[in-house]
């Protein structure tokens, strides 16, 4: 890939364009765990491109062009985000769900609901897409020990949500 990466940041278009093809999927799978609708995670991909097309000279580390990419998601991600806060109410953003994903991803997301914005996307990137915590880490630019502690405080967190609910609900 490092090869690759060089090429394109001499400006080589078939070596972009193949290095694209090749992160489509971890882009994807990133972009649907920040975005509830594929139309986002659509847009947040394009742009994405654009911008690594547009500042892949600026990239110091070839062997980084990944997380380079990533954090260039994530970012966009949370642009998409900010501008649907001030455009709609949350209680007005219909819920439509991958069907490919079955009811899982749902209950998923309304389990770490009452997590922090950020808690939520460290929990479905380690959850949902199986990413290691020094992926993590680098991806939403924080120390490993940031991200553990965050993981266990979110699940501490969740398990005290969960038996507060099984004890009002009478079901323990």
């Amino acid at each position: 890939m490092e090869l690759l990466v060089k090429k394109a940041k001499r400006g080589d278009a078939e070596a972009f364009i193949t290095l694209m093809e090749e992160n489509k999927q971890s882009m994807y799978k990133v972009a649907r765990g920040f975005l509830r609708s594929e139309e986002d995670a659509a847009d947040a991909m394009a742009e994405t491109v654009l911008n690594c097309y547009e500042k892949i000279g600026c990239l110091k580390e070839s062997a980084y062009f990944k997380t380079w990419m990533i954090r260039i998601l994530i970012n966009n991600c949370k642009d998409i985000l900010q501008r649907q806060r001030r455009q709609m109410p949350a209680e007005d953003i219909p819920e439509r769900e991958d069907e490919r994903y079955g009811d899982g991803i749902s209950e998923f997301r309304e389990l770490i609901e009452p997590l922090g914005e950020q808690d939520r996307s460290i929990f479905t990137l380690y959850y949902v897409y199986g990413m290691k915590v020094r992926e993590i880490a680098s991806y939403m630019e924080m120390k490993e020990s940031t991200v553990l502690s965050r993981l266990k405080r979110g699940r501490e967190a969740l398990r005290d949500e969960m038996s507060g609910s099984y004890v009002k609900g009478g079901r323990l």
